[in-house]
């Protein structure tokens, strides 16, 4: 028998997390983007990332009509950015407190984050209440600095950052 949602989120409290903006632009659904820990490489060659986006969340219907999205890990500097994209405001709000710029594909790339990923996707599999939405990197942009960090319900920094 599987272990119960609240025993699985306690577990995963114990999970140091990077934080990561996942955006992109479709025709329908125009600019949208919202907060993702659930990221991950996939493959080296060619190279692939994968995120996990909830099957209700808008930002994955945009995926799904664009065929592209960005992966914007956010720097330690970018707490406010992880806020403002876990909901409570509009996406339009979400682009109009955040610098940004347009990838080749047309996903929004965070300005500020610390690295950007431009993606096509080339696969999308459900898994429970989730897409698991991999995609092939067709551009990166890295920035200095250090990564903001989630872990046991809270930010966190490298330590000596």
């Amino acid at each position: 028998m599987a272990v119960s949602a609240e025993e699985f989120k306690k577990a995963l409290q114990l999970w140091a997390s990077g934080i990561t903006v996942v955006t992109t632009n479709s025709e329908k659904f125009g600019t949208q983007g919202m907060t993702v820990t659930a990221f991950s490489s996939v493959s080296m060659n060619p190279p692939q990332v994968l995120v996990c986006i909830n099957e209700s969340a808008d930002t994955g219907e945009g995926i799904e009509e664009s065929q592209c999205f960005a992966v914007n890990i956010l720097s330690s500097e970018q707490q406010d950015a992880s806020n403002n994209f876990s909901g409570g405001c509009s996406q339009e709000e979400r682009f109009a407190n955040t610098r940004w710029s347009t990838a080749s594909t047309g996903a929004p790339m965070l300005d500020d984050s610390l690295v950007s990923l431009d993606c096509r996707v080339v696969n999308k599999v459900l898994a429970g209440t989730h897409w698991i939405v991999i995609g092939e990197i067709e551009a990166s942009i890295c920035r200095s600095g250090e990564p903001l960090l989630y872990y046991r319900g809270g930010y966190r920094q490298l330590a000596g950052a």
